[in-house]
This record gives C-alpha cells, structure tokens and sequence, in this order.
C-alpha cells in the first residue's frame, strides 16, 4: 500500500553523520568511561563510573542504539526547520534516558540544580548570608512583590550588616528585584567570595537604604538545639559534611548545662549524604552496624559500622521525633536508633525512601541515579512502606468544611494585615485576635493561634522549637519527664519484627 505522491520503491533512510558530531560523542564517551567520577553522593558514599565492574552489558545492542542517537541528533542539526542549540538536544536526551527508568530519584540536573546540590553536598557556597522568599501571586496590598528576607543567617555579611527578618530587597547591583524569581534573586546573591553585591533595602513603609555586602563562604545551616528544662532538644535540618560537627558542639552544650535526656528531631530532613546519617548514628550508638547497602553491582555492597565510644552515653535517654517529612538519610538515623534499641521514636511514619543515589558531574550539569538500596541494622528495606514511630501522635485534620473556612479566612488576609500592624503582639494580644477568628470562622482555636505565630515567624528569627503548639514535641517531652521511658522501650521492637508481623496478619489465599 502505497500513499500518493510518494515513491513505490522502499528506500532506508541514511542519516550523515559528521565528523564534528563523531569527535563530540567520542569526546563524551571519554568522559562517561574515564572522567566520570562522583561529585557527591546525596544519600551515598562515592561510587564509580556506570561503566564499573562487574555490571552485564550488551555491547552489540548498546553500539546499535547509540549509534541511532548519533544519527538522529545529527540529521536534526542539519534537517529540522530552524537551528537547534546542540545544548538543548543534549540536555532533552539526558532527560529522558532518566526518566525512562520511572525512577522519581533519578534525574538529569541542569545548571542551577547541579549548583544546589553541590551547596548542600559540601556544605558552603559563596554568598551574603540571607534566608528570602518571595510569595506566589500579588501581595496582598497590590504594592510590587519584592524578594522578602525570611532571617539572616548568624555571623554572615547580611547579619553583620543589620539586615533584619522582613527587610525587603528591592534591588540587587542595580536591578529591581519584582520582575526576578525567587531562583534568580537568589543566584543573583550568591557568587564569588570576596566580590561585592550591591543591594537596596527598605525597612517598613519609608526607610530605604543603599548595602554594600562582600560575598563570603556561607556554610549550609544544618542543625539547631536548645535546652528544654533538662533535655537536650537537637533540630537537624538536613545531613551534611558540617552536621556531625554541629551535633558534638550541642551535645557538648547539653553537656556542660548537665543534660538527663535528649531529643532528637528529624521531622521534615529530607536526607543528604549517608556517610553524615552514619556519623549521626555514630554519636548514640556504641559501636556496630547502623546501615548496609545491596545492589546487583558487588562494588555497591557495603556495611556501615560505627567505632565504640558514644557521645550520648547509653543512660541518657533518646526520643527521636519523626514525621512523613522525614526521609533517605533521616531514615537511616531513625532506622538504626530503632533496631538497635537505643531510642523510642515518636510522630508519625516517615516518608519512605530506602534507596542510595550517586551524583555524576558533566561539566555544569549532572545526573543523579539509584546504585542501591540501603537495609536497616535488623536487614528491612523501608522504600515505600517508611518507618512506623513506637508512639503514633498526629496533629488535628482537617475536614472539608475547615478547609473551605481556612481558605475563606487566608484569602480574606486577616492574619497578614493582624501582624503586619502588630508585628510585636504579646501572647494576650495574639489570644484576643484568635478568639476573635474562631467566632468568625469557626476554627479550631489552637490552629489560629499557631497560624498567628508562624504569620509572626515569617519576619523575625524563628525560635528553636515551640513547646506551646507543637504536640508532637509535648509527647516527647512527657515520656522524657514522667518516668515512662523505660517501660516503652522494653516493648519496642525491630523493623524486621515488625514487618513480620505484618505478613502474619495478612489473610491466607484461599
């Protein structure tokens, strides 16, 4: 069957393929098999090349598709309709050879996530020291949304300088930062150490003033802590090269103000690098496995053992706060405290991911992708199914009818405009406005009290923690100081022991 106007004869199509193009593949073929090293290891240890040994490949249908992918980027070069940066071809094909593997932790990373990623894998960037944001959609005033600066970051030129929380960046060298993203003002702000940026601030609704900030080497914040009555209360935010670091200088704090319990929260750590989730483990755990690694290539199959000599010695107490935030590297730290008996752990089931990744550079861009599965110290990989807490404490939920009166009262701006004429409201004051709110709305009271405070918290310095709100951390407390922790914990039992328990309950196929 034939279509008209076309030729009868079956021809095979040849694409040319150009030297340039031969030079270019054969350039980047060296790089995969001899230059490809990881630059990080988000969630892994260091790895080699996909090309390591040990790995099975078919060499025949691999120079067979390659081949093809030579020939089509190249007939597209010289073929389609308008010229074609060979970048953007580049970077599509990369995308979709990692998203053809339905694996949501494997990605290509263009620029700006390659640089991300390599701030938080090493731990520093060049900066000025400034957490901003800026809302999605107009403000609520109509006035142009500038980048907003959400808290300046101790001991930093934007600290030093007198930034405050709620200053806003209304140029950065010049331009006007209304018209940027939250992305661009940011990598506008970040750069080489030691050169100047050039900002314009205003403070409330008439101060303006010109700052002249000097770039420095901003470490990533990865850890905060507090003392709560006896306990020492240690936040990790994320796992980085500085987190173990910054976990022995609180636990040295507790130390010195005669500590007699600990808590540890991982809610909403996301994860980071495995070898920081080990050294964490390391700091409560007296020696022995806190994780091991699988994967089909033997030179991925590792265990992660930690020396004796715990920080946290064995009679203080550790409740460790989870939540479904919790993720990768905190799971590893939770996973392992559990298995091994050494702390109770409180919140709700993490997020679930028990999988390591290893992070590739190409120049200025990167990939990411699965090498293994990591397996707890009682041998129970957690990916999709997470890690359930000894004590299951929730915050209220919404029902339909609340969510449809939080999105009245939000839309509505009452809270915003409340702090912005009261931004130094005492706890009567903010009392007075949620009563107010729960007969107009017809919500639960301390819901508005907290949306009150984090409105607060979104110009000022955040506290440490927020015993008054925070439920999850109330229960922590309790266990801590009622005497109960002891009994709890002579009926936790291990990840496996419960995954068994699991397949028990399963009704037999009949």
């Amino acid at each position: 069957m034939h279509e008209p106007g076309c030729n009868a004869e079956k021809k095979r199509v040849q694409f040319p393929v150009s030297w340039v193009w031969i030079a270019a593949t054969a350039a980047l073929c060296m790089v995969f098999t001899l230059g490809l090293v990881p630059i990080a290891a988000a969630q892994g240890n260091g790895g080699r090349p996909p090309s390591a040994p040990g790995q099975t490949l078919n060499i025949p249908n691999n120079r067979k598709y390659t081949s093809t992918i030579q020939n089509v980027f190249d007939f597209i070069q010289r073929q389609y309709v308008e010229e074609v940066d060979p970048k953007i071809l580049f970077e599509g094909a990369m995308t979709g050879m990692l998203n053809a593997l339905e694996d949501p932790y494997s990605s290509f990373l263009p620029e700006a996530e390659m640089t991300d990623l390599n701030d938080t894998t090493q731990g520093n960037f060049g900066g000025v020291g400034l957490y901003v944001s800026k809302p999605l959609g107009m403000r609520p005033d109509g006035k142009p949304n500038y980048i907003e600066v959400a808290s300046p970051i101790e001991d930093t030129p934007g600290w030093r300088a007198g930034i405050n929380p709620g200053d806003l960046i209304i140029e950065v060298d010049g331009e006007a930062t209304d018209i940027l993203t939250q992305d661009e003002a940011v990598s506008r702000l970040r750069g080489v150490p030691g050169v100047d940026v050039k900002l314009l601030i205003r403070r409330g609704e008439k101060l303006e003033f010109p700052v002249t900030l000097t770039r420095a080497i901003i470490e990533v914040p990865t850890a905060k802590h507090a003392m709560i009555g006896e306990t020492g209360y240690l936040k990790l935010l994320t796992f980085t090269p500085m987190t173990a670091a910054r976990a022995r200088d609180a636990i040295n704090e507790f130390k010195a103000a005669n500590y007699k319990s600990f808590i540890l929260d991982l809610r909403n750590n996301y994860g980071g690098l495995l070898n920081s989730a080990v050294d964490i483990s390391g700091l409560f755990l007296d020696g022995g496995v806190v994780v091991s690694t699988k994967s089909r290539i033997p030179q991925e199959n590792h265990v992660f053992n930690v020396q004796k000599g715990a920080q946290v010695p064995a009679d203080i107490p550790v409740v460790v706060l989870i939540n479904k935030g919790s993720a990768s590297a905190s799971e590893i730290v939770a996973g392992a405290l559990k298995d091994r008996g050494r702390a109770y752990l409180v919140g709700e089931k993490s997020y679930g991911k028990g999988s390591v990744q290893q992070v590739y550079n190409l120049d200025n861009v990167g990939f990411k992708i699965t090498t293994a599965r990591y397996y707890t110290p009682s041998d129970v990989n957690i990916d999709k199914i997470g890690i359930p807490p000894d004590l299951e404490v929730k915050f209220p939920e919404f029902t339909e009818a609340d969510a449809e009166k939080l999105n009245e009262l939000l839309n509505d701006n009452k809270i915003f405009a409340f702090v912005k004429e009261n931004p130094r409201a005492g706890a009567a004051q903010v009392e007075a406005f949620a009563r107010t709110l729960e007969r107009d709305y017809k919500l639960d009271f301390s819901l508005l009290k907290r949306l009150i405070r984090n409105e607060m918290n979104r110009t000022t310095i955040a506290p440490v923690y927020d015993l008054e709100y925070d439920v999850q951390l109330q229960e922590a407390v309790k266990i801590l100081q009622n005497g109960s922790y002891r009994r709890l914990m002579q009926n936790t039992r291990t990840l496996k022991d419960l995954q068994e328990e699991a397949l028990e309950d399963l009704p037999l196929a009949s």
